[in-house]
């Protein structure tokens, strides 16, 4: 037998038979042909996975043929390993219909779709780690790889986060094939391209970019994959982790890419020339470039007449602004500026702050950070009961706080139509940027009043007009402005308008409906003929 070497630290020579040491680490290992003795094969395995209880090996022994079959249980489809490789393996062998080699056996006897051979530790460590088997025969130097992926996730249902009044009802799940088949389903076409990497030096989470290639940008697509292949880490658990490590500006409030769990809404994306990014492990898919104005459009924006669209759309716009100033303008009002008040409602308001100890700005934050604190108490706590507990706390405590004297039945109100504005805000990750930045508004109007709320804005608006994401400026449609694209940011044109793509974010193949198709009624005279 050659003499090969085994593992980077100890490069002297291993021969058959000899004692590995306790432990070898995948990384440690050599790019090494595999040796064609099962023995000393399941040798250099066991010692990889020294103390990995869950790593099977299933011997196969018969009068002619030797063989071993590895995997890692709880990640692999028994069903299909028994069904698709080992039953018709063992029918082989005891028919002897062909020759049990490698080649004959992906040939005409493994029923599996996805077969591979290997000739590397390197590789079967790998194809292990991601859910596959290997199968070894005795006096060969090649190992197959049988993708049996599988393991227990749940099925495919209704996104939790992101329900919808019409559309599809199906969300992704936590396997990334069954979430490329759900995106496979909405968009049947050879242009759908799929780019494969393998991050985290522990985890080596599967990471897939998709795009629609002649619709998407190529230099956005080129910025794309050089962000994530530059990536370096121990470890992917959720598509959060790729989303900070790519984004433009990792300092600024605002999200710079867009997540969700509906198949239709990231096959939108992709039709406007953007992309996606799948993480194995995760429901949440990531798309990119991302403009501010599609956190406050919902699906069914799009599912609905245009009219009824544009209404909502406007209320969320509308209620974006009461979540953002409300506060701070009331603490501005009743601060420094109480002659922009009429006469009955300054006097009721005067009234209702005579008892409290505090000026407008201290009353505003304990009522907002208690309410905060009861939202996350709700988050947190178990369905049954969490919605119970922040309502009937929000109840007693706001009537306990005016009845002690503590703040007024204005803030109040106040406190409380700012919290139902937030929620009208479809994408959480907007709606936590807005509950952010109300605090530095509340202390500037509690410092200068209107006159703070104006640097307050005029700061805001300097950084989203400097924001870029991969490029896109964040503002795109009105800064800079596009009219072309004004057709779906504050409000929702019919879709025979709609016959052209964003051309801030790509203008390849920027035409995506042919025009004249508008619907118009049938011509009577035509009818009559």
């Amino acid at each position: 037998m050659s003499k090969r070497r085994i593992w980077r630290k100890t490069p002297k020579e291993h021969p058959a038979g000899a004692a590995l040491p306790d432990t070898v680490a995948p990384s440690e290992l050599m790019e090494d042909s595999l040796s064609p003795s099962i023995a000393e094969n399941r040798d250099v395995l066991k010692a990889v996975f020294r103390d990995c209880s869950d790593v099977a090996f299933r011997d196969i022994k018969t009068q002619h043929v030797t063989g071993m079959v590895v995997f890692i249980d709880g990640i692999v489809k028994a069903e299909n390993l028994r069904d698709g490789a080992l039953l018709p393996l063992l029918e082989n062998l005891q028919n002897g219909s062909a020759a049990c080699t490698p080649d004959n056996l992906e040939d005409s006897v493994l029923t599996l779709p996805q077969l591979s051979a290997v000739n590397t530790y390197s590789d079967v460590i790998e194809a292990l780690l991601k859910g596959n088997a290997t199968l070894f025969l005795e006096g060969f130097r090649e190992a197959l790889i049988l993708d049996v992926k599988g393991g227990t996730r749940r099925g495919v249902e209704e996104p939790a986060t992101e329900a919808s009044i019409r559309g599809p009802r199906e969300g992704f799940i936590e396997s990334l094939g069954v979430n490329l088949g759900l995106l496979r389903f909405k968009i049947k076409s050879q242009h759908l391209k799929t780019i494969n990497y393998t991050i985290g030096k522990q985890t080596k989470t599967n990471v897939v970019l998709t795009y629609l290639d002649g619709v998407a940008s190529p230099d956005v697509i080129a910025e794309a994959k050089r962000r994530i292949e530059k990536i370096e880490i121990d470890g992917v658990l959720e598509s959060a982790y790729i989303e900070e490590l790519i984004e433009d500006d990792p300092y600024s409030p605002f999200p710079q890419m867009q997540y969700s769990e509906r198949p239709d809404t990231i096959s939108a994306q992709l039709l406007e020339g953007k992309f996606a990014i799948f993480v194995d492990g995760t429901p949440f898919v990531l798309t990119g470039p991302t403009v501010f104005w599609q956190f406050f459009q919902a699906s069914e924006d799009y599912y609905e007449r245009y009219l009824i669209s544009n209404m909502i759309r406007w209320l969320r716009m509308i209620f974006l602004f009461l979540a953002l100033y409300l506060p701070g303008l009331y603490i501005a009002v009743t601060t420094f500026h109480q002659d922009m008040l009429p006469t009955n409602l300054l006097l009721s308001v005067a009234t209702a702050r005579e008892s409290i100890p505090f000026p407008a700005l201290v009353e505003a934050l304990i009522m907002e950070i208690s309410f905060e604190a009861l939202r996350e108490a709700g988050v947190r706590l178990p369905k049954t009961v969490g919605q119970a507990v922040s309502i009937l706390g929000a109840l007693v405590i706001g009537q306990a706080t005016v009845q002690a004297g503590i703040v007024s039945a204005p803030m109040v109100i106040v406190v409380s139509l700012t919290g139902i504005a937030s929620f009208t805000i479809p994408r959480f990750n907007a709606a936590i940027s807005i509950r952010m930045l109300r605090f530095p508004l509340m202390f500037m109007a509690g410092a200068f009043g209107l006159f703070g709320l104006m640097i307050g804005t005029m700061w805001i608006v300097t950084h989203m007009c400097g924001l870029r994401s991969f490029g896109v400026p964040y503002l795109s449609g009105l800064a800079p402005s596009n009219l072309s694209e004004l057709k779906d940011v504050l409000i929702r044109v019919p879709w025979w308008k709609m016959n052209t793509r964003p051309t801030s974010v790509s203008r390849e193949n920027s035409r995506r409906m042919e025009p004249g198709m508008e619907p118009t009624p049938p011509d009577p005279e035509r009818q009559e003929g």
